[in-house]
């Protein structure tokens, strides 16, 4: 294996890999196993594909940009104020998730309600992002692979187990594929880390393609596994924090120890996106760092306040929404970069006319996504 190559895919796979593997699960469960399986491989293809777009994107564009910049320089206003929109509400979407989920976790073990759990939680992540302990998002590759090594272990210590039972598998309802969507794509999100891939590879920009179409596969086994060794053994019987039901029927160490995995899981994931939120407002709107932090870790919290409790009904939203305006966004950057890109790229996708029509079903079905998430919580 190629060290470069191996290591610019694992820059994707672990930004991807994170705190979301812990409610597909349940998600996959509510649809029916075969339906969860069909949902998770149809939407990691397309994010594998919508990947490949954002990596042409960057290979087309001189400089260094993230999303909000590509979609001013090849949509105009318009598309940098939707992609800053979408940004914020993945980040503040995600953060109330993981209140919600840490609550779930910490109650689990410790005994404490939910929601005097979540108000620890809290107040402990609180003061980290008050003193700005930037070291956390240096290590956030390493945290991921510790996160992908403990779904391994979970999976391989479940299948392994007298309560594993084959035949909780043997469920399909296509009407219920829409059911997993918002989770799912929420989980695959991870396109963020391409424009750092590609400067990872500025010696050999030619491996960047191979590198995200590894560094997007790794997250759909992954994903699968989990998937397929957890609803084993719970069944119908999933919860919502995965961890929580595997813990309930495999003993009190799997109680202790996978609960202690999601905690792990939800926790850097805060920080790493907190922290970030703070410094956007930091650095790119000149907020004095009292009052951005204010402003990171107050919306959250109210929001919880105010009767946000379901970690699967908030993750499912943030998804379907933010996920699909970025899948929107980058699949119309992608059009107009392949017109208006001023450099050559490394690699370019062919088959133009099945591009558009792959292109226009996406898009279609991001849309439909949003509205499905949104009329259901209503």
């Amino acid at each position: 294996m190629d060290k470069q190559l191996f290591r610019a895919s694992a820059l994707l796979s672990g930004t991807i890999i994170g705190a979301g593997v812990l409610g597909i699960p349940y998600v996959v469960a509510q649809s029916g196993f075969l339906t969860g399986l069909l949902a998770i491989l149809i939407l990691g293809v397309a994010i594998l594909l919508m990947n490949l777009f954002m990596g042409e994107i960057v290979l087309r564009t001189p400089g260094n940009h993230q999303l909000p910049g590509y979609a001013e320089k090849y949509l105009g206003k318009w598309g940098k104020r939707i992609a800053i929109c979408s940004m914020f509400l993945v980040i503040y979407g995600a953060l109330v998730a993981y209140i919600i989920g840490e609550g779930a976790a910490l109650s689990a073990i410790l005994g404490l309600t939910p929601f005097i759990s979540s108000i620890i939680f809290f107040i402990f992540v609180s003061i980290f992002i008050f003193i700005g302990l930037k070291a956390i998002t240096k290590y956030e590759l390493l945290f991921a692979s510790i996160v992908l090594f403990l779904i391994l272990l979970i999976s391989g210590f479940a299948i392994f187990s007298s309560q594993f039972n084959i035949s909780n598998l043997a469920t399909f309802d296509i009407t219920k594929i829409f059911i997993p969507y918002g989770v799912i794509l929420f989980a695959f999100a991870g396109a963020a880390s391409i424009p750092e891939m590609k400067e990872y590879l500025s010696h050999d920009r030619k491996k960047l393609k191979n590198a995200i179409i590894l560094g997007s596969l790794i997250p759909i086994a992954s994903y699968i596994l989990f998937a397929f060794t957890t609803i084993a053994i719970t069944g119908t019987s999933t919860t919502e924090i995965a961890t929580i039901g595997l813990g309930n029927y495999l003993g009190s160490s799997m109680i202790l120890f996978g609960n202690i995995f999601a905690i792990f899981a939800m926790l850097t994931s805060f920080l790493t996106l907190a922290l970030a939120m703070k410094e956007i407002y930091m650095y790119d709107y000149n907020i004095k760092p009292l009052s951005a932090w204010l402003l990171t870790m107050s919306l959250p919290l109210i929001i919880f306040l105010f009767g946000a409790t379901s970690f699967i009904t908030v993750v499912g939203l943030t998804g379907a929404v933010a996920g699909g305006l970025e899948g929107i966004l980058i699949t119309l950057i992608y059009f107009r970069a392949r017109k208006e890109g001023s450099r050559q790229p490394e690699y370019k996708l062919n088959k133009k006319r099945f591009l558009s029509i792959f292109g226009a079903i996406l898009i279609l079905v991001f849309i439909l996504g949003i509205i499905n998430e949104l009329f259901h919580l209503i």
